[in-house]
């Protein structure tokens, strides 16, 4: 259940990247959850080497080539698919920010609230 609405608050998380920013456009609902469910996949198996690979860079650069990395990842789902469009790498790298700024938020309101549940 939890994994659910987290899904479905991502992909209305990308709806609001894509109003507060224009270089970021999302088509449909329909198009942002499968939008955020590529970025879940991208992040889950692409990020982690990507992460591993660049170390020495990420290090030197004190962790902020992981912004980078992130706006990699969200240009290439852009890329992937034809409902979530991305104006440039720039454009990646604020929607990124705001997609996870979102996504703490989300996470942590889903934490208080699944926690508050169960105790």
């Amino acid at each position: 259940m939890k994994t659910l609405l987290r899904w479905l608050l991502l992909a209305a998380a990308l709806l609001l990247v894509a109003h507060l920013y224009p270089g970021v456009t999302v088509t449909s609902f329909g198009s942002a959850m499968l939008a955020a469910l590529v970025l879940g996949l991208l992040n889950a198996l692409l990020r982690p080497i990507l992460v591993l690979l660049t170390l020495p860079v990420t290090v030197l650069t004190l962790g902020l080539f992981l912004f980078v990395i992130n706006a990699l990842m969200f240009y290439f789902a852009a890329q992937l698919l034809s409902g979530l469009a991305v104006a440039g790498f720039f454009a990646a790298l604020i929607g990124s920010l705001i997609y996870s700024l979102c996504g703490v938020v989300i996470d942590s309101a889903l934490e208080a609230v699944f926690s508050s549940r169960s105790g």
